[in-house]
């Protein structure tokens, strides 16, 4: 059975489009909300949904995430009912829903059986922050079907690249700028290069975030990738409209313009 990731970039080639990813945090304000800000998002145009494990010690996290995450597990959000939320969202989508996650959450509740358990609710990949492709061993290996997303970043030197490449699936996530996640007022003036030289070494399609924010950012760093990735100013949305009635609505219509800009 062909990974959904692999169907939705072929297909986005195929159409001669870029695609928009979307990162929520799992949990942030609660679990229902999060099944139907899915739903919501996969109509307002998101290709591909990148969840949150909500931990607290999320290093690679500017303070939006961070505060997600939090509020996440005040919430009660656990390894286990993330993975019951993606069954959920699977009741009424098949979009790809890659999980955004650090090592201990997933070491903790076992990692082949958590590899397991998130194939079997429906979920496409795993992009795991703090686990470099040297120390995956026997025990920590991908097996299945799921998808070992990797980052790459501006700072990554071109023998490390090829490293990574080598031991990636489904596509790169290069990361447009140094630091940690947040909103930035312009882009780098480097992705081209960059992207293009990550291109070198690999066939998979190259997804670019951190920092993007509004619908001309996402217009300009669309022509250097195959995908866009927005997290930090969704999140931004969830954490204001989050007690709001008009949650799922006020998010998607600001998700809107953004998923429409990386299509023109």
């Amino acid at each position: 059975m062909q990974n959904r990731i692999d169907q939705t970039f072929t297909r986005l080639k195929e159409k001669g489009e870029k695609g928009f990813i979307a990162y929520i945090s799992a949990g942030d304000p609660n679990l229902a909300a999060t099944r139907e800000l899915a739903l919501a998002l996969e109509k307002s145009g998101v290709d591909l949904l990148e969840l949150g494990v909500p931990f607290s010690d999320p290093l690679a996290d500017g303070i939006v995430n961070q505060l997600a995450a939090q509020r996440a597990l005040e919430a009660g959000t656990t390894p286990q009912g993330v993975l019951d939320c993606v069954r959920e969202i699977r009741r009424d989508s098949q979009m790809p829903i890659v999980l955004y996650t650090y090592l201990n959450p997933v070491y903790m509740f076992g990692f082949q059986k958590f590899l397991s358990e998130a194939e079997k609710a429906g979920v496409d990949g795993l992009l795991i922050l703090d686990l470099p492709p040297d120390e995956m061993d026997d025990e920590l290996a991908f097996k299945g079907n799921l998808k070992c997303i990797r980052l790459i970043a501006p700072t990554t030197p071109p023998e490390r690249v090829a490293e990574i490449t080598a031991k990636a699936d489904g596509f790169i996530y290069y990361i447009s700028r140094e630091g940690v996640t947040g909103e930035q007022v312009s882009v780098s003036d480097s992705i081209a290069e960059r992207v293009a030289e990550i291109r070198k070494t690999t066939n998979l399609p190259v997804a670019i975030g951190f920092g993007v924010s509004n619908p001309d950012q996402a217009r300009e760093v669309a022509q250097s990738g195959d995908a866009v990735v927005v997290g930090s100013a969704i999140v931004k949305r969830i954490a204001k409209y989050g007690r709001d009635a008009e949650l799922i609505a006020k998010v998607a219509e600001f998700v809107e313009p953004l998923a429409r800009a990386v299509k023109l």
